[in-house]
């Protein structure tokens, strides 16, 4: 199971998650998600645990807990919407354009 992690302090490691989730069973991977230019940390990663229940286990555990000064927000990790990157500024609304003005 694949576990969302955020509000993650900027100095927290991949090895500070793997820490804190090993507690509640075997971690299969961790990801801190960074910033492609300056390599700090978005506030946020993955965690993929191998069985359901210690996932569960773990969300539940670790869910409002604070590591390095900031309280987790731990739940399961959602898909992406189809076509890749979702939500941002620019993503859906309306399409199309023009029109509305003057006509000449």
């Amino acid at each position: 199971m694949n576990i969302f992690v955020g509000n993650l302090s900027r100095d927290v490691t991949e090895d500070d998650l793997q820490k804190a989730f090993e507690a509640f069973g075997q971690v299969k991977s961790v990801k801190v998600i960074k910033d492609l230019f300056s390599g700090e940390s978005k506030g946020f990663g993955f965690v993929e645990m191998q069985a359901k229940a210690e996932a569960q286990s773990a969300i539940n555990g670790l869910n409002g807990k604070e590591l390095k000064g900031r309280a987790l927000n731990v739940n399961e990790a959602r898909p992406r919407p189809e076509g890749g990157r979702g939500g941002g500024r620019f993503g859906g609304g309306r399409q199309g354009g023009g029109g509305g003005g003057r006509r000449f």
